[in-house]
């Protein structure tokens, strides 16, 4: 294979790649982690002596923190920030004993707003100096969103949360599997009884499935974790550990993202492209010089006289030059047997021309003088006999010269 063929191979498989690379960004590139949920607490007893009222009063303070395990994106991107524990979540509630704080005061809420300040943990303080039983609910932020299925529709594609494009492609091939598109029109399609039961219709078209489905979509269940919250001395420097799984960006995407925006590498391609042409360029005016040297060589004369001869070729198109002058100045080129013809063709084209016109000259000088204008004659005749005369004079000018050069 020689070089050329490499290069054009090498640069439809960088062109080919390229192109996957842009496909793969469209869509979603995601990974599975693995989430550390870290819950602990603290409990500071009273103080009979404390001058502030917080003092005085025992509290506890409870802790949700978290981290990714095995987070590569920042082993990959050093320079990456870590995303922040509350990035993976929606909303946290914690739901405290309402017989110890109240059905006003039990609830401890967090949502995300579009000005939400992201932080590594949460902390909730109250006052009390017993142990109190507290459930954390925590909804993950699905990006794209996620949504439980309806039960019968979860039992029937063996899916219980995913995205609404995942469950529509899911119920594509559950029809193509069971064959329940419609043989004369393939817009529609023919319910089997799971699909009845489910969108309760006898036959429906595809596209009115996503319409469908919205009510059959609920949100995804939310993260419960029940815990204890002890005032126990001993239990204070434990602490609860729950591992969830979340969804991550792929670090490659970032990587793939840079090396699509990235100019360094084509201006490096072009740079190395223009020296290819260069090289090439040099290569062949070497190999005219070589080729003209080899020939030189190998026939002197033949050579000069095949080089005049191209160069007498190239002056006669530079300077639209008709016939061949180097075989015209030699006298042997006027004894050809086509000279003889051609010299007879260009005297009888002359005699003849010459009988044309002096049979009109004769025509001319044959005109009564009864047919010239008077000076009674008006106006117009008069002027179309002085173009006649003018005419007559161009004539016998051109016949004059005629003559002579015969």
């Amino acid at each position: 294979m020689d070089l050329l063929a490499f290069e054009r191979k090498l640069d439809q498989t960088i062109m080919r790649k390229r192109v996957d690379i842009q496909e793969a960004l469209k869509r979603p590139m995601k990974q599975k982690r693995k989430l550390r949920l870290y819950i602990s607490n603290t409990f500071n007893p009273a103080k009979p002596d404390a001058d502030d009222s917080d003092g005085s009063i025992a509290s506890w303070e409870l802790r949700v923190e978290g981290k990714l395990l095995d987070d590569v994106s920042i082993l990959l991107n050093p320079g990456k920030l870590k995303r922040k524990f509350s990035s993976f979540f929606k909303s946290l509630v914690i739901e405290l004993d309402k017989d110890l704080y109240g059905p006003d005061n039990h609830l401890v809420e967090w949502h995300r707003t579009p000005t939400t300040q992201e932080t590594d943990g949460f902390q909730v303080k109250r006052p009390g100096d017993v142990s109190v039983r507290c459930t954390l609910l925590l909804m993950l932020d699905y990006q794209p969103p996620q949504f439980k299925l309806d039960p019968r529709l979860a039992r029937l594609l063996g899916i219980h949360t995913q995205t609404r494009s995942c469950i529509i492609q899911a119920l594509w091939q559950y029809v193509k599997t069971n064959k329940l598109q419609d043989s004369h029109d393939k817009e529609y399609i023919n319910c089997d009884k799971y699909f009845q039961q489910i969108f309760d219709c006898p036959r429906l078209k595809f596209s009115e499935i996503p319409q469908r489905l919205t009510n059959l979509l609920l949100p995804p269940d939310p993260i419960v974790i029940n815990h204890v919250i002890s005032v126990d001395p001993n239990d204070q420097k434990k602490t609860a550990c729950y591992d969830i799984d979340v969804e991550v960006e792929d670090p490659l995407k970032s990587q793939m993202s840079s090396f699509l925006l990235s100019t360094a590498n084509q201006q490096e391609i072009a740079s190395l492209d223009n020296k290819i042409h260069e090289t090439i360029e040099s290569i062949n005016q070497l190999k005219i010089q070589r080729d003209f040297m080899l020939s030189f060589s190998r026939d002197p004369k033949g050579y000069i006289q095949d080089w005049l001869k191209s160069q007498s070729r190239d002056l006669k198109l530079m300077t639209d030059v008709v016939g061949n002058p180097e075989e015209e100045r030699r006298a042997e080129f006027y004894h050809e047997p086509w000279s003889q013809e051609a010299v007879s063709r260009y005297f009888y084209s002359k005699v003849r021309r010459r009988a044309v016109f002096d049979a009109f000259f004769k025509s001319l000088l044959t005109t009564p003088t009864t047919q010239r204008p008077s000076r009674n004659t008006n106006w117009g005749l008069r002027s179309a006999w002085s173009g006649h005369l003018l005419a007559l004079k161009l004539c016998l000018l051109c016949y004059t010269s005629l003559t002579t050069t015969v």
